[in-house]
């Protein structure tokens, strides 16, 4: 169990995945004023509903039926009425539980104790209403899940918790009599999309724009030159042909190394790189520099010497760059006629096939070959429209949940970029946590409908990830990994399958979509800008460096006037809530405020970025919160080393 200091009481723990929206119930319920800490796995929740039921209710009792009401943000308030016979049981064993426990003069540890003592002697230790809070957190443990899921088909999300403070409610507890309680709770919110025209999906025509570069013509080019090539027609040259630039033959060839002059033959080269019968296309950019140029000109039966130079990026390395010179015999010479790109080398190709069809299909391949540069941003544009056609609320929960994760990974960046930790700790409150979550909660909850509309596209459109491209991906992650642990490899699959899923939905939105385009050419580089800013950043250094050392407590003013505008506002910077990470301006002031805290702080000693790259956004931020001496750690409240008299200092601090 972790503790955690009033600096930390936005918990940067706990939060939910980031591959998918997911929250576990939990049914213990917390007041607003305290933590009543049953969970669902607490003795009242042991077997099966009825025979829980049964704990608590009489033979010929039924339990009342519950209400409902709902309110924003997917929330709902469930009351619940719990009746005289439970109310008496729930306090009895409550009773019970405490006598085994309390020590009370004249009664052993154990024995059956009237419950009027019990209350008087807790009452002497702070806890005036112990035995009714428990029996309190009996009932709701007992009902609450009964009546979310099976009477209202509700799927909590978080931590319910008592709307009436567990103190004024227990004060009009009575063993025997009726209560009525009444509970608030998240729940997960049903699909709903918005009406659209006719008969068509409400997810078809969607709107969206991107910028991309334009299609890349020379690549599309070369691949129909390649492919009309792949089918070229190859005849015997008539006797006495002198090969030239399209031809082709066949040779016998052997390889030497080239001595330091160029052109004498050193040692002999690997079977490999010499051979008999090879044929050589004479086209350019085929083989290694200097082959096609020393056999153009040549006929059947010449013999030529031809200095040659390996690629650089030959894989034997052995050879690459270095020169060689060949001995080659021109055995056989050959015509090639290299078809047009028509109909008929379409047909031949795939029957049913035409030109248009063929070039269709080719644009697509090569484009797919630069999609990695603009799928995500056609992927963004389409899901910021899909959220758009969702009508759904998102638990307030769910929004907290991911706003932790996102803070916890801001702070973690900021400490790995070597913010001090006093500097963290300045940002770390729950004042910067909820302005932060307010700017963060539009694209939260964007993302949220997203998550929930492709998953519902893909159901209804059927669509299906193939189980080799899952097998394929997880042989290429290990491959990378090199023997590396990556962990629970059925987990890993179900991420590689969501994440394919992920793709085939936003491809097929995309065929069913109006996108708008932008093509951008790509900006060249500009040279002198960048000498100009390093230049700027050197003197700004060096202005900072030299001040330091006549003051070490006063920081250049020139150079502060990027970050702050003067020292008096140091605690009101120190107050403000840090920038969203998500897009559009907000992210451009997100990253401009990032480098100002980050000039500002003085650099930790020692960071080492590695040490939470392999951890998962809840272990990282936890280890970040323990290294800053933010939380502790305290037994488990169910072992038997576990202290409880700090159970009233630590419930007082989380107040």
């Amino acid at each position: 169990m972790v503790r955690i200091s009033n600096l930390a009481v936005i918990a940067l723990l706990g939060v939910a995945g980031t591959e998918a929206f997911v929250a576990s119930p939990k049914f213990g319920v917390s007041s607003n004023t305290n933590t009543l800490s049953v969970t669902s796995q607490a003795a009242y929740f042991a077997p099966s509903m009825n025979q829980r039921t049964q704990l608590f209710m009489s033979d010929s009792e039924a339990v009342p039926a519950s209400t409902v009401v709902r309110k924003p943000d997917s929330a709902v308030e469930i009351t619940l009425t719990a009746p005289g016979s439970a109310t008496k049981s729930a306090y009895d064993r409550a009773c019970a539980e405490v006598a085994k426990t309390i020590d009370i003069p004249g009664f052993r540890k154990g024995a059956k104790i009237p419950p009027a003592v019990i209350e008087n002697a807790m009452a002497q230790k702070g806890g005036k209403y112990t035995l009714r809070t428990q029996a309190i957190q009996a009932l709701l443990n007992q009902l609450l899940e009964t009546a979310l899921k099976e009477e209202h088909n509700l799927e909590p999300v978080g931590q319910p918790s008592l709307v009436t403070n567990s103190d004024e409610l227990a004060a009009v507890y009575k063993p025997g009599e009726p209560i009525e309680m009444v509970v608030a709770c998240d729940v997960w919110p049903d699909i709903a999309w918005k009406e659209s025209q006719g008969d068509q999906k409400p997810y078809y025509g969607l709107k969206a724009t991107y910028d991309r570069k334009p299609f890349d013509d020379a690549r599309f080019n070369q691949a129909m030159k390649d492919l009309a090539e792949r089918y070229a027609e190859t005849v015997a040259a008539p006797e006495g042909t002198i090969l030239a630039k399209g031809d082709s033959c066949v040779v016998d060839m052997q390889g030497f190394m080239a001595g330091e002059d160029g052109t004498s033959k050193g040692e002999p080269l690997p079977d490999a790189a010499s051979g008999d019968n090879v044929e050589v296309i004479l086209g350019d950019g085929r083989y290694m520099d200097g082959l096609v140029q020393g056999l153009i000109g040549a006929k059947v039966g010449d013999t030529k010497t031809i200095y040659v130079s390996f690629p650089e990026g030959l894989r034997d390395k052995t050879l690459a760059g270095k020169k060689a010179v060949f001995d080659v015999n021109v055995k056989e010479a050959n015509t090639r006629t290299v078809p047009a790109i028509d109909d008929e080398l379409a047909n031949k190709i795939r029957p049913g096939l035409d030109a248009e069809g063929l070039k269709a299909e080719l644009r697509k391949a090569v484009d797919e070959q630069d999609s990695e540069e603009w799928i995500e941003p056609r992927n963004r544009a389409l899901a910021k429209s899909l959220a758009q056609v969702m009508d759904v609320e998102v638990p307030d929960t769910l929004v907290t949940q991911q706003a932790r994760e996102k803070y916890a990974q801001m702070m973690a960046e900021f400490r790995t970029q070597g913010m001090e930790d006093s500097e963290i700790k300045k940002l770390i409150s729950p004042e910067n946590f909820s302005k932060y979550k307010d700017i963060q909660k539009p694209d939260i909850v964007d993302d949220f409908k997203t998550s929930m509309a492709t998953d519902e596209v893909a159901r209804l459109e059927q669509l299906e990830v193939p189980a080799y491209q899952v097998d394929e991906q997880l042989a290429a992650i290990k491959k990378e990994a090199n023997g590396e642990d990556l962990g629970d490899e059925t987990q890993l699959r179900a991420k590689i399958e969501s994440t394919i899923m992920r793709r085939l939905v936003f491809d097929f939105l995309a065929e069913n979509a109006e996108l708008d385009v932008k093509y951008k050419e790509e900006e060249e580089f500009d040279e002198k800008m960048l000498e100009e800013i390093l230049q700027q950043s050197m003197q700004r250094e060096s202005d900072v460096e030299g001040k330091a050392t006549d003051d070490e407590d006063q920081i250049d003013s020139e150079a502060m006037d990027e970050v702050t505008q003067s020292e008096t506002e140091e605690s009101e910077k120190a107050e403000a809530p840090p920038k969203a990470t998500g897009s559009g301006a907000d992210a451009e002031a997100n990253e401009e405020d990032v480098v100002d805290v980050v000039e500002v702080s003085t650099k930790a000693d020692a960071i080492n970025p590695e040490l939470y790259d392999k951890m998962d956004p809840e272990e990282r931020a936890f280890n970040i919160l323990l290294d800053l001496g933010m939380i502790d750690r305290t037994p488990d409240p169910d072992s038997a080393d576990y202290d409880k008299s700090k159970d009233d200092e630590l419930a007082s601090e989380n107040n």
